[in-house]
């Protein structure tokens, strides 16, 4: 809840829309720049997300400039989703911002504790996806 909560060490709250991405943003981009462009039933495939919600979230993505959409590379029907030159700065220095703070937060940790902390961040992370019998972390 504290993470949560104070999402704006993050840069989620309180400063300019302008210069941090939406969550919703931060999570489809970065799975498009892990995987190369996708389309909506991939995207649904990988986060379960509902048709209506994924097409809000890419219409805005490209309203912003983050993503647009392309033919299917490999020649299927699909429209799909690619993050642009744009989109790709922006979450690179989102995820560096938050990587940042998360350093800091851990500076005075000990190695051992970190560890132990990433597995066990892991470990929840594969449960609360068993609830929904989906593999963690996703193909």
């Amino acid at each position: 809840m504290l993470l949560s909560r104070h999402g704006h060490l993050f840069g989620s709250r309180g400063r300019s829309a302008d210069r941090h991405l939406e969550r919703s943003a931060y999570t489809l981009l970065s799975r498009i720049q892990l995987d190369g462009p996708m389309s909506i039933g991939e995207l649904h495939e990988a986060f379960g997300l509902d048709t209506s919600t994924l097409n809000r979230q890419t219409a805005a993505m490209m309203r912003a400039g983050l993503a647009d959409r392309i033919p299917d590379p490999e020649g299927g029907i699909a429209r799909k989703f690619r993050i642009t030159e744009r989109g790709e700065k922006r979450l690179n220095d989102d995820r560096a911002r938050c990587l940042s703070v998360l350093e800091g937060l851990l500076d005075d940790w000990d190695p051992e504790e970190v560890v132990r902390f990433a597995s066990s961040l892991q470990r929840l992370n594969r449960s609360i996806e068993s609830l929904d019998g989906r593999p963690w972390p996703r193909p």
